[in-house]
């Protein structure tokens, strides 16, 4: 009975406007809320059932451990379907010598004395299945190796099973050791019971100069060498020649079987040149483009990639991770390692260049590792335009690799960015932490403001030692300094104290645990760190920093944070009462003051 009652106040709720408004008002949100935080696993859900099918779950199956490795900070992801996780920035490969735009099929060009130069040129080798019922596809950038794969499951037959889905494999990467090299790699499995059918082909340019193509053998060997010429200011040209493994027009692979190819390039420009010389340059280049094509076609597949691999592998032994977050101006771990990718793409690396002589070398090497004065200033961590989040297209990437190398050179890096992409990303890690070389030590002077930030940087230049220093964050959320050394040479013996140095320095060892150092801040501010081989020199040190105080974090954060003074929290607090008082009187005079109309209403 009570219930039928309680029934029949709805309609009469509903009959009022205000109550429609709050009843549609909550609709609204729940929805909203629904889609913020359960959407996105509603779409996975959608995206790797039905939605896609039998190639969408082939594909699932094929590129499981993308996911885990993209929570290592190992792989960022480009393209995947069914999850809004788009890369922000172009999907390029390059090695400072060319750049290949995978996502548009653009080939950008450098040589010594100009900047890349967008050609006419479309670099990618296209293959296209005859007849696929269904294709899903996936792209990352895989920054360890230095390439960037794409996945495509390819659905040829009417089957419920996702294991007779057909796969390609294609990997592309600029050779980091041999900066005219290109090379895209095609890896196809084929488990179905027929034979699958690909057209072979490049995309033409729809607008603008066309390159020519010929023909061309050596020993036997064939290939593709194709030219075209970029309009650069003053009149001039650049020339470029690109040579490029000759494939048949059409593949196919057998049944249960599987087929690899390799299709390299070799990409030669010259510097802006008179037309009138375009003869001359044309058979220097072509010459040059032939003899390493030539070279190229007799070596292993394996044997190349080992080579890249094994120098990018030298470039990132450098690197930044973040541990954990607590604002919203820290660059995030993707933005951050995304723009170390890209700025050591677009940077030649002279120091594994095999015509570099010993002289220049060990004149690099020293840059290297002791890079006096580098980093001045404060570090570059909350710099947005040098962490940005977002990036257009490769123009915009080249603006960001000019601004980086300018703000290098301004802040003691100029030999630093001399020394190429070794170099590059030494000078970025350096201008993250706030690191800086001085005559005597390497200080590590960051704002205290930003270490409630947890974040290691690994692989610092000592000499010919590598550092790793981390901030991190103990049960208290309290920062300490967290610093471990590997050597690379013979045992030099390095020292290390906290701010201040009024303790004992303590020897840096090569063991895993490694060394930690609490946080300590010192009125007027000094570098949190100071690590050096001389030990006199930092046994030394606390007698010329004159001090007033040295305080742990928390407290100096504590006295730079009071809070509010008490005035304001009175006048707030006054505020409210005031406020209250009053609406109280507007409710008394309502009903019970003089005139006051009646709380119910008689039915007679």
């Amino acid at each position: 009975m009570w219930l039928q009652q309680r029934i029949k106040v709805f309609p009469g709720l509903l009959s009022s406007s205000w109550a429609r408004r709050v009843l549609a008002v909550s609709g609204f949100l729940v929805i909203i809320y629904w889609y913020i935080f359960s959407g996105s696993h509603y779409r996975s859900f959608w995206y790797s059932g039905k939605q896609w099918g039998v190639s969408g779950a082939c594909l699932q199956a094929q590129i499981v451990q993308w996911k885990t490795l993209a929570e290592k900070g190992d792989v960022v992801m480009v393209s995947f379907p069914g999850e809004e996780i788009k890369l922000q920035g172009p999907a390029m490969v390059g090695n400072g010598q060319i750049i290949v735009d995978v996502g548009k099929n653009n080939l950008w060009v450098s040589s010594l004395s100009v900047l890349f130069h967008l050609t006419n040129y479309s670099p990618l080798t296209l293959f296209k299945n005859v007849g696929a019922l269904a294709e899903t596809h996936a792209t990352a950038i895989f920054l360890k190796e230095g390439l960037i794969r794409t996945i495509r499951c390819l659905q040829v037959e009417a089957s419920d099973s996702p294991r007779d889905c057909v796969t390609v494999r294609e990997d592309h990467f600029a050779h980091r050791s041999r900066p005219h090299v290109y090379v895209q790699n095609i890896h196809i499995t084929n488990p179905s019971d027929r034979v699958v059918t690909f057209d072979i082909s490049s995309q033409k340019p729809l607008t603008g100069e066309t390159f020519s193509t010929s023909l061309e053998k050596v020993q036997e060997k064939q290939f593709l060498l194709s030219s075209g010429r970029v309009s650069v200011e003053d009149g001039k040209i650049i020339l470029v020649v690109v040579a490029t493994k000759k494939l048949a027009s059409r593949l196919q692979v057998s049944p249960k079987s599987e087929h690899d190819e390799t299709v390299l390039s070799v990409v030669y420009a010259s510097e802006p040149i008179d037309p009138a010389k375009l003869s001359d340059t044309f058979s220097k280049l072509r010459e040059n483009a032939k003899k390493e094509m030539f070279e190229l076609m007799h070596m292993k597949t394996e044997d190349l990639f080992h080579e890249h691999q094994q120098i990018w592998s030298d470039l990132i032994v450098s690197g930044i991770e973040m541990k954990k977050i607590t604002d919203l101006h820290t660059p995030s771990r993707d933005t951050i390692n995304i723009t170390l990718y890209y700025m050591l793409s677009c940077s030649l690396a002279p120091l594994v260049d095999p015509a570099l002589s010993n002289e220049e070398r060990e004149k690099m090497e020293s840059f290297l590792n002791y890079a006096d004065h580098c980093f001045t200033g404060h570090s570059s961590m909350h710099a947005e335009n040098l962490w940005p989040g977002s990036l257009s297209g490769i123009t915009q990437l080249l603006q960001l690799w000019d601004l980086w190398k300018l703000t290098l050179q301004k802040r003691g890096c100029k030999s630093l960015v001399s020394a190429g992409a070794h170099g590059l990303m030494q000078g970025m890690l350096l201008s993250f932490g706030g690191l800086q070389f001085t005559e005597n030590h390497l200080q590590f002077q960051s704002d205290p403001h930003v270490l409630h930030n947890s974040y290691s940087l690994r692989g610092i230049h000592y000499n010919k030692d590598l550092i790793n220093l981390a901030v991190l964050l103990d049960q208290d959320e309290k920062p300490f300094l967290h610093v471990s050394v590997k050597f690379q040479d013979k045992l030099v013996k390095l020292y290390a104290c906290e701010a201040g140095c009024l303790n004992e320095p303590v020897e840096l060892t090569s063991e895993v645990r490694g060394h930690i150092f609490p946080v300590l801040i010192t009125q007027p501010l000094t570098p949190l760190l100071y690590i050096s081989t001389d030990l006199t020199h930092l046994q030394d040190l606390r007698h010329t920093l004159h001090l007033k105080e040295i305080l742990a974090h928390e407290e100096h954060m504590a006295k730079q944070y009071r809070g509010l003074p008490f005035l304001f929290w009175f006048s707030v607090a006054s505020l409210i009462t005031l406020f209250h008082l009053f609406l109280f009187k507007l409710i008394y005079n309502e009903y019970c003051g003089p005139g006051a109309k009646p709380l119910f209403r008689s039915k007679v």
